[in-house]
């Protein structure tokens, strides 16, 4: 044990030596059992070990030491901000996934370039990874928000403008989709650095839900609404209209980022008051840290996953007599009864900081939803893919909040947006791998038995993807990786190693 270190108060953040404490009066001696590991007896204490072999003890109390947190109504007209962008952001990336067929007929392209829409968006938010962690560290989700907004606002209007020009000029439709895909980054990964700088530690995870949940809120309004614009080959003319009233609703929505504070007069927490490493010391700190590749894996696996299921939702079921319309409900399906279990399991989880055990439960659920899902097109009926859908996104949507909160966690004090950045963009490389792959899978004359152009390959290849995935998560908290561990009664470990 560690006695406390004079320190001096920085109006800039709480500094290391701040957060050296006495643990004596909150934790019991190690026992054979936990010898390495020392054990904070408070569920809202984040334990966790500097470069300078110190023991950092992290309280998350609204009063620490002579400093006082305070939280703000304006934090959420930010959050609001935030939402509106993500769910815009998301709905044009999937503005043409559930009407592929009707979409291929008016820009007289195949599916497969149809396709290339959503694969582009995803490619592009990976070129704009970079710029989001340096904007996000350097100047804060402020700027951020605004510069997703400005690419939005011009994405959408070059879309339009495309689908004007002649019968359907798609290079540019395909232009405007890779500016909005490249706007995607700053507010997909601020989720985390947000409800950080301006929530407390009993509503960062909901904070965090919230905002990216909102993402796929907006991937199942373009699943629900495209089908009812042009949900019959008949209506291919609607299409321009269809994305004139999506650049309308974005800028909408874009509009009042300028508006929005930058960050609080007084910190919420010590977390937000904690003096961040800077870029160069996160990235040699990260490679080093076990636990963040044990929860990076899965996770970028599992997004990457769902964006391709999303993606493809139409021609999985379209060759078993499923139309635009079912396959579009199944789509909103997997998103919005997701969106209802995370409400539920958000909160609980704020409150009881059981993060391992709810991860532990997730990944094998949603890698039997994606075996599951192997079977649900040929059953030709819609109860089936409709129940499994609503189980997968049930599953995928709950594991989401508390994988992002638990990997900021885990890389202390390497700031939350670079482990936000760099996870969002491992999930979107791989939807966009899983995209194409599953696009080469396609069995355009049929297989065992199956009808002409299905997907049932691309399906099981996803299902093995699943599997793959879930022995990493069993690994957190164990042995060498047990960088944090909460025992049954609530306690928080960190290793003394």
């Amino acid at each position: 044990m560690m006695a406390d270190t004079t320190h001096a108060t920085s109006s800039s953040g709480v500094t290391r030596a701040e957060l050296i404490r006495t643990l004596s009066a909150d934790s019991r001696p190690p026992t054979r059992k936990d010898e390495s590991h020392v054990l904070v007896q408070r569920s809202d204490t984040i334990a966790t070990r500097g470069s300078d072999g110190e023991l950092l003890a992290h309280d998350e109390r609204e009063h620490h030491d002579d400093r006082t947190y305070r939280v703000y109504k304006r934090r959420f007209l930010g959050l609001a901000q935030l939402v509106l962008l993500n769910i815009v952001i998301s709905w044009d990336w999937l503005t043409f996934a559930a009407i592929s067929s009707t979409a291929a007929d008016f820009f007289r392209v195949s599916e497969s370039a149809i396709n290339w829409l959503s694969t582009a968006f995803l490619f592009a938010f990976v070129a704009g990874a970079p710029f989001t962690i340096y904007v996000l560290n350097r100047y804060g989700p402020k700027t951020s928000i605004m510069v997703a907004s400005a690419l939005t606002l011009i994405g959408n209007w070059i879309r339009y403008a495309g689908t004007r020009a002649g019968n359907g000029y798609f290079a540019v439709v395909m232009f405007g989709q890779v500016l909005i895909g490249l706007a995607q980054p700053f507010v997909l990964a601020a989720p985390t650095r947000y409800s950080n700088l301006w929530f407390s530690d009993t509503g960062r995870i909901s904070a965090t839900a919230v905002a990216s949940l909102a993402n796929p809120f907006g991937g199942a309004l373009g699943q629900l609404i495209g089908p009812l614009f042009v949900g019959d080959p008949a209506q291919v003319r609607l299409v321009p209209n269809m994305v004139l009233y999506t650049a309308i609703i974005s800028s909408i929505a874009a509009l009042p980022a300028p508006l929005m504070s930058s960050k609080p007069p007084t910190p919420p927490s010590a977390t937000a008051a904690l003096e961040k490493l800077d870029l160069g010391q996160a990235f040699r700190e990260l490679p080093r840290n076990g636990s963040f590749f044990l929860i990076l894996v899965p996770f970028s696996i599992y997004v990457g996953l769902f964006n391709a299921t999303s993606s493809l939702i139409n021609q999985i079921f379209e060759p078993y007599d499923f139309s635009e319309i079912d396959a579009g409900i199944a789509g909103g399906l997997l998103i919005i009864v997701g969106l209802i279990a995370s409400a539920v399991v958000s909160p609980t989880i704020d409150r009881t900081k059981k993060y391992l055990i709810t991860i532990k439960i997730l990944v094998p659920c949603i890698a039997l939803c994606y075996i599951l899902l192997i079977f649900m097109p040929g059953t030709r009926s819609l109860p089936g893919p409709y129940i499994i859908c609503a189980l997968l996104g049930a599953t995928s949507f709950s594991l989401l909040p508390v994988a992002l909160e638990l990997l900021s966690i885990v890389t202390l004090p390497v700031s939350p947006e670079v482990s936000s950045v760099i996870a969002w963009t491992g999930g979107q490389i791989l939807g966009a791998l899983f995209i194409i792959i599953m696009d080469a899978l396609e069995a355009y004359d049929g297989w065992n038995g199956e009808p002409r152009e299905t997907m049932i390959k691309g399906l099981i290849f996803q299902a093995v993807i699943a599997c793959i995935a879930v022995p990493f998560v069993l690994f957190l908290g164990t042995g060498r990786f047990r960088r944090i561990a909460f025992d049954t009664d609530g306690t928080l470990a960190a290793p003394a190693l």
